[in-house]
């Protein structure tokens, strides 16, 4: 890693300006072109892997812990620590890595939110919702109704409404955040880092790679078509506008449908 201690002390370098590769966030190409010194991002495919285990082995082994400890009986713990104990590795490793190994989530992993991202996002999460409904529709004629694991875990809960808030905030709020800045941030960016590396074309192979992981690591099978379809469109939006803001609108605007449809069930009940 190029150390940015600055020329004053012997043996230090100053930060080395590293060229955009093919895919980089718009905001680490700008930054280049504006002849900011900048590191060279060290981070890569591995960080995918960390970041993977973080958000899927670490929580399970506490869940288990936590469900030993005799925790079963209360729903409404589990459920937020399934949902909340991923985020360490979608949202808080691509944070650090990039900071340790890079320039920070902002110029690395284009974390940044335009005017224009908003229609985009406004415009992603309608096809998101028209695209998936169809791909949900093809999947049900197939193997029958199904819903996500958050839904069916919420549906076991006791059903308070401080609960069902909590669960709205996730999806709403917390789940599109850090999610995209794992799958179409550190992912989209270190696939498409290493596939130029190699001659690939590297858009085309972040895009599908990126909304290939993120449809599997649910690990919900019969939803990997209508999890694919929705990552592709977030995907697609990170390809096209370089930044993530635009997904992270677009995901958060998916998952309203059925949040709303979760607030109107208890305020019905």
């Amino acid at each position: 890693m190029t150390d940015l201690s600055g020329p004053d002390g012997p043996g230090l370098r100053p930060p080395v300006t590293g060229a955009p590769y093919p895919g980089a966030p718009v905001t680490y190409v700008e930054a280049v072109a504006a002849g900011r010194a900048l590191r060279v991002p060290r981070w890569g495919l591995a960080d995918i892997l960390i970041a993977l285990v973080l958000a899927l082995v670490v929580p399970t082994v506490v869940l288990g812990v936590v469900l030993s400890a005799g925790a079963a009986r209360n729903g409404a713990l589990v459920l937020m620590l399934s949902l909340t104990l991923p985020w360490l590795g979608f949202g808080l490793w691509p944070i650090v890595t990039t900071r340790l190994q890079g320039n920070g989530p902002t110029l690395d992993l284009g974390l940044s939110l335009r005017r224009s991202d908003v229609l985009w996002g406004i415009g992603g999460g309608a096809a998101c919702f028209v695209l998936g409904t169809l791909v949900a529709a093809a999947t049900e004629r197939i193997f029958g109704s199904f819903d996500s694991a958050a839904g069916d875990a919420l549906a076991n809960t006791e059903g308070s409404r401080w609960v069902v808030w909590a669960f709205a905030a996730c999806a709403l709020v917390g789940a599109p955040l850090f999610e995209e800045l794992c799958f179409r941030g550190l992912a989209f960016a270190a696939i498409a880092k290493a596939t130029s590396a190699r001659g690939l074309p590297a858009v085309p192979w972040a895009t599908i790679g990126s909304a290939l992981l993120f449809a599997l690591v649910h690990m919900e099978p019969v939803r990997i078509p209508l999890l694919f379809t929705i990552g592709l469109v977030l995907s697609l939006l990170r390809a096209r506008t370089g930044r993530i803001g635009a997904s992270v609108i677009a995901h958060s605007l998916n998952n309203l449908v059925a949040v709303v449809g979760v607030l109107v069930s208890v305020v019905l009940t």
